[in-house]
């Protein structure tokens, strides 16, 4: 299980064939890294298994290869999202090796280890980025100047920005501190897989999220997909352009799990700066795992915070989907009740 969500395997996957398996969907949710938080969201988990699918689809119609094998209904078998009548948990999807990432304190990651155990099957340890907007406080911000992202300006703007055109960034995957990679990294991590395929596909994607956001009334300001590598060809694994996975915004205000990223930076900011300063002492530890040296756990959310952060999820993938899919205010007073947090 990840924080979010569970993992079944229903056929193991193998150096040369695909596995099959299913995502199971939680309330659960996490932020900062920290893993699963002390609540749970109210139907959190069905709102993001709906608005995947439906991303899997249109992905599917637009030619881009994925995992994606369909959806779970309540008899317990696969079927398009379109069959459903009540709003999915499960995902039926195809599985490939993931092996361990061998870590030392001396020396690092061992991604060589990683690729020597998988053959020509296997998750590309990578989290391609792309972004559509520059907030306030993104990291991106520190690792360039505005003129490299086509801004006619010598310095960063005090608000948020819309770029010119989108860019692609590659992340790690499996290290416990994600970290940026310049490209020549990003392409050797990638090992067999095509750093430009990769970058193809994102923007692939980026491009119908967008479109999709646009006809809902949202933009989407940023997101993040990852692949994995079979039969000579990159394809979109994990989960797509949910309130999870990207960033969306109403008019100016936050559509996606950064409304929680934000509350806990209000409302508990002796927490965050653990977890900050955790990350930052991780490098004189024995090991790779920051947690046990943050000496601060998170609060619980009050229930007003969990009812609105549902109603944000549910009222979102609603009209995202253009779907009544929930029992959801409309998304205008779900927005309005965010603001108020």
């Amino acid at each position: 299980m990840t924080s979010v969500k569970e993992f079944r395997v229903d056929r193991e996957p193998t150096d040369s064939d695909l596995g099959a398996g299913r995502f199971v969907f939680t309330d659960a949710y996490s932020v900062f890294d920290w893993g699963q938080m002390p609540d749970a969201i109210p139907e959190k988990g069905a709102s993001l298994c709906t608005m995947g699918a439906f991303n899997f689809d249109r992905l599917a119609d637009a030619g881009v290869s994925t995992h994606y094998e369909g959806v779970v209904d309540s008899d317990g078998a696969v079927v398009e999202l379109a069959d459903c009548e009540t709003p999915p948990t499960e995902m039926a999807i195809q599985l490939t090796q993931v092996p361990d990432l061998p870590y030392d304190s001396r020396t690092g990651y061992d991604y060589d280890a990683y690729h020597d155990a998988v053959g020509d099957h296997f998750l590309i340890p990578l989290e391609i980025v792309f972004r559509n907007t520059v907030p306030v406080g993104s990291s991106l911000r520190k690792r360039g100047e505005p003129r490299e992202y086509g801004l006619d300006s010598d310095e960063w703007p005090d608000e948020k920005v819309a770029l010119p055109e989108p860019v692609v960034e590659f992340s790690t995957k499996y290290e416990e501190q994600d970290r940026y990679l310049s490209r020549d990294e990003a392409d050797e991590i990638a090992g067999i897989a095509d750093i430009d395929s990769l970058e193809s596909i994102a923007l692939s994607v980026n491009e119908l999220l967008n479109e999709q956001a646009a006809d809902a009334g949202f933009t989407h300001e940023d997101g993040k997909i990852e692949c994995l590598y079979a039969d000579g060809e990159v394809r979109v694994a994990d989960v797509v352009g949910t309130f999870d996975e990207n960033r969306f915004s109403v008019d100016g205000h936050q559509l996606s799990k950064e409304v929680i990223r934000q509350y806990y930076k209000r409302e508990q900011p002796e927490w965050v700066e653990a977890v900050a300063a955790a990350k930052e002492n991780v490098a004189d530890a024995d090991g790779a795992d920051w947690r046990p040296l943050c000496a601060i756990d998170p609060i619980s959310l009050p229930d007003s915070v969990l009812t609105a952060v549902a109603d944000m999820y549910t009222a979102g993938a609603n009209a995202y989907t253009g779907t009544a899919w929930f029992d959801a205010p409309p998304l205008d007073d779900a927005v309005a009740a965010i603001k108020r947090l």
